[in-house]
C-alpha cells in the first residue's frame, strides 16, 4: 500500500473512500496542472506507459466515448473508459471493458493516494481536487490494475487547463464548442474554442466536428502550431443523415480511407455527429496505429452503443411515455427539439426541467419553448442549484414571444412531487421529457427505475 504518513490509519470502506474523495469537493475547480503534475511524479509517471483517445469538448463527450467504447470492445481490445459526471454510481467513472472498477479496488488506490493528497495540501500548492484525486485514481487503475489496450479519456472542463490534459494521447477529438461553463472557459466563441484546442498535442492528430468559423480557425491555428493534422468535419470527412429504420438512425459516411453506411441505436439528431467523429478517430487507429478493426465489428458496435440519460427512454409498465435528455445549455436545447420532433410523434409535451445556477437558462428556453406545452420547473438535489422560482421569471419573460398561446408554467421545487406532477398530466398519445442538469436526470432516472443506491455526482 506505499507509505504512510504517521498517524494516518487506512479508510476502512468503499463508502469511506467515496466520503473522502467528494470531501475535496469544496476545493473546487481550479484550472492548472501543477498538482497533478505533482501527483504524478510521485507515483512515477504511471500515465507514461498508457495509449489514450482524449476527448474534449461542450456537448457529446460521454456519448462520443461510448461510440469508441463499444467498438474498440466489439473489435476484440480491452479498453478503460473515464468518463464524468455519473450517472448511477461513483465508480461508473472508472470502468474497464464496460464494467466499473470493483469497490475493493477503488478503496485500495485511494488509501494509496491518500497520503500523497496529503503530502500536497501541506504545500503551497493546495489540496488536489476532487477531480485531480480521482484523475490520479483512473490513472493508476489503467497503468497498474488493469492495463487495456486503451483508454477512451474524457475531459473534465475545457481542456488546455484541465487536468485530463496530463496525458499525451495517440489521438484527440474535439467534438464541438457552445456556451457551457463560461464562468470559467470565456464569455465568446473563440476563448472557449481556445481552452479546447488545448488538448492537441504536438503530432498527435484530432478530429473534430466543430462547426462556428471563428472556432474551427481556433483549433486550425493550434493544429498547424503542433504541426499536426486536424481532420475536421465537411473538410477531411463529411457525414449525412440517410433516415430512419425501426430503432436505428443511419447516416453515409464518406472519410480519407474509406466510406461506410453505419447505424446508431441513439436517439437525438446530434448523436449522429458524436458517432461519426467517433468513426473518424477509430479510422485514424485504424490507418495510422495499426489497429485491426473489421468492418462487420465497427457496424455493430455502432448499432449497440447506448450511452444513459442522453435521449433515453424509460420504459414504465402502462405509464406515459418519459425521454430522459442531459440537455442543460443553448446547444443541448437546439438538439433536443429537434430530436423530439424527429423521433417522438405525439399530441403534447410536458417538460419538467431542473439547471443549475451557472447556466444560460435564458438562450435554453428560447430552443425548447416553442415545442412545449406544459412546462414543469423544479430543482436538483444539488447545492447550485437554480431556484425554480428564477427559472418561472425568466420562462414567463419569454412566454408570449417564444411560447405556446396556452403554454402552462408551473413550479414544484421538490422533483419527486414534480415527476408525480408530470407523469399524472402525460396521457398516452403524449410525451413526458425530463431535461436539464445530470444531477437531476440521474436522481429522476434511479427512481424511474427502482434504483435505491444510486449516487451520482461531477
Amino acid at each position: 500500500m506505499g507509505e504512510q504518513l504517521e498517524g494516518f490509519s487506512n479508510l476502512r470502506t468503499y463508502a469511506e473512500a467515496v466520503d473522502w474523495i467528494n470531501g475535496l469537493i469544496p476545493f473546487g475547480i481550479r484550472p492548472g496542472m501543477a498538482r497533478i503534475e505533482t501527483m504524478m511524479e510521485m507515483l512515477g509517471n504511471p500515465h507514461r506507459r498508457l495509449k489514450f483517445i482524449h476527448v474534449a469538448g461542450t456537448n457529446g463527450k460521454g456519448s462520443t466515448c461510448a461510440f469508441l467504447t463499444r467498438v474498440l470492445l466489439q473489435s476484440g481490445y480491452t479498453v478503460g473508459t473515464f468518463t464524468s459526471p455519473y450517472i448511477t454510481k461513483f465508480t461508473n467513472r472508472f470502468q474497464y471493458n464496460g464494467e466499473d472498477i470493483p469497490e475493493e479496488t477503488l478503496l485500495a488506490l485511494a488509501n494509496r493516494l491518500y497520503p500523497i493528497v496529503q503530502e500536497i495540501a501541506a504545500t503551497e500548492l493546495g489540496s488536489p481536487t476532487m477531480f485531480e484525486v480521482s484523475t490520479a485514481l483512473a490513472i493508476l487503475y489503467y497503468a497498474e490494475e488493469c492495463v487495456p489496450d486503451i483508454v477512451v479519456w474524457e475531459t473534465g472542463l475545457g481542456g488546455r487547463l484541465d487536468v485530463t490534459n496530463i496525458v499525451y494521447p495517440v489521438v484527440s477529438v474535439i467534438t464541438n464548442i457552445g456556451m457551457d461553463h463560461t464562468d470559467i472557459l470565456g464569455d465568446t466563441v473563440e476563448q472557449i474554442a481556445f481552452e479546447k484546442a488545448g488538448i492537441i498535442k504536438p503530432g498527435v492528430p484530432v478530429v473534430s466536428c466543430v462547426q462556428q468559423p471563428e472556432a474551427v480557425e481556433v483549433l486550425r491555428k493550434k493544429a498547424e502550431e503542433c504541426r499536426t493534422t486536424l481532420y475536421l468535419a465537411g473538410e477531411k470527412f463529411a457525414f449525412e443523415y440517410t433516415g430512419n429504420r425501426g430503432p436505428y438512425q443511419s447516416f453515409h459516411f464518406s472519410g480519407p480511407f474509406r466510406e461506410y453506411d453505419i447505424e446508431i441505436g441513439m436517439k437525438g439528431e446530434y448523436q449522429i455527429a458524436n458517432a461519426a467523429g467517433a468513426l473518424m478517430a477509430l479510422e485514424v487507429l485504424r490507418q495510422y496505429m495499426a489497429f485491426v478493426m473489421e468492418e462487420e465489428d465497427m457496424l455493430k458496435g455502432f448499432r449497440e452503443t447506448a450511452w444513459a440519460g442522453r435521449m433515453e427512454e424509460i420504459a414504465s409498465g402502462s405509464a406515459p411515455r418519459i425521454v430522459l435528455d442531459g440537455a442543460h445549455n443553448p446547444e443541448g436545447a437546439e438538439s433536443l427539439r429537434k430530436s423530439i420532433e424527429r423521433h417522438y410523434p405525439h399530441k403534447r409535451l410536458n417538460l419538467m426541467m431542473g439547471m443549475l445556477a451557472n447556466k444560460h437558462h435564458e438562450s435554453y428556453l428560447k430552443h425548447i419553448l416553442p415545442i412545449v406545452d406544459t412546462l414543469i420547473l423544479t430543482e436538483p438535489d444539488f447545492r447550485k442549484k437554480m431556484d425554480a422560482a428564477a427559472l418561472r421569471d425568466i420562462a414567463e419573460g419569454l412566454k408570449h414571444s417564444y411560447g405556446k398561446p396556452d403554454l402552462q408554467i408551473i413550479v414544484e421545487p421538490d422533483w419527486k412531487n414534480a415527476l408525480e406532477l408530470l407523469k399524472s398530466r402525460t396521457e398516452a398519445e403524449d410525451l413526458a421529457v425530463v431535461s436539464g442538469t445530470l444531477y437531476l436526470i440521474s436522481d429522476v432516472r434511479a427512481a424511474l427505475l427502482g434504483q435505491t443506491d444510486s449516487e451520482k455526482g461531477w
